[in-house]
Formats: C-alpha cells, sequence, structure tokens
C-alpha cells in the first residue's frame, strides 16, 4: 500500500478491525519512511455481469434506486429499502462467487419485495419477469396466493 503523503512503496499496519459486519476490514497503518499514519478499508469487490456481457462492480444504491422505481407512491420506507438491499447482497455474496449474473439479483429480490409490499413486488416482477397482458398479472396473483397459504 503506497503511502498518501509521501508514495513510499512500504506502510506497516498498526491495527485491524472488522467492520460492517465483518464485510471489511479497516486497517491502521503507518509509513516508515515519513511516518505518516493512514487508515485502508479492505473489502471483497462482488462484480454483476449484465444481460449484454458487461461486466461492472455490484452497487447498492443503484439497486436501491430500481426498487424504489416499483415502491412509487407506497409506503415503504427508506431504511426498509436499505435492509431489502442489503438482504439481497448477502444473499447472492452466499453464493461463494466474487461475479454474479444480473438476473440473480433480480431473483434475490423478488421474495423479500413480496414481503415488504406486495403491490411494489408485482410492479418489479412485471418488469422482470417482461409481462405481456393481463393475464401474466393473474397468474403471479394465483402464485402468491398458493405461496401465502402454504406458507400458514
Amino acid at each position: 500500500m503506497y503511502c498518501p503523503f509521501c508514495h513510499n512503496e512500504q506502510s506497516r499496519v498498526m491495527d485491524s478491525r472488522v467492520v460492517d459486519s465483518g464485510s471489511a476490514i479497516r486497517r491502521r497503518r503507518e509509513c516508515p519512511s515519513c511516518g505518516g499514519r493512514f487508515t485502508t478499508l479492505e473489502k471483497a469487490i462482488l462484480t454483476v455481469v449484465k444481460r449484454n456481457g458487461v461486466i461492472e462492480p455490484f452497487d447498492r444504491d443503484k439497486l436501491i434506486v430500481g426498487v424504489k422505481r416499483a415502491c412509487q407512491g407506497r409506503d415503504v420506507s427508506d431504511d426498509a429499502l436499505k435492509r431489502l438491499a442489503q438482504q439481497v447482497e448477502e444473499t447472492v455474496r452466499s453464493h461463494g462467487s466474487s461475479q454474479v449474473d444480473a438476473n440473480d439479483i433480480g431473483l434475490a429480490v423478488l421474495e423479500p419485495l413480496r414481503h415488504l409490499d406486495e403491490v411494489a413486488y408485482l410492479r418489479f416482477a412485471s418488469v422482470y419477469k417482461s409481462f405481456d397482458s393481463a393475464d401474466d398479472f393473474e397468474q403471479e396473483i394465483r402464485l402468491m396466493r398458493r405461496r401465502d397459504r402454504g406458507s400458514v
């Protein structure tokens, strides 16, 4: 790690701590050349492979914006959306790969969103599953009701 003050190639780790519920490590470092102290944050990078083949870093804020569109006009708080995004990120990370398909992220959104707000779920599912007609909505509603009866 280069020193941000003198650009020396070496630095010494003074202290390490786990942060963000174990998803990152905060390190306090010292440069042996100039004595400057600085902090680094190490986090495992999760990348998303989009349908067109483009690879980009996972962006929790981008996920929130997408789900927020489905929740427009609904009584869903920003905190609830942040929790949903965290849950989705944890779900896709739990598969053990640093690369995930955009399709898998959409799948991971569906169930938590259904529990959060059924109307927002239907809106999101209609785009995600490419609904073509009212029949698609009816079929999805029947599936939702079957799942709800099965969990009671």
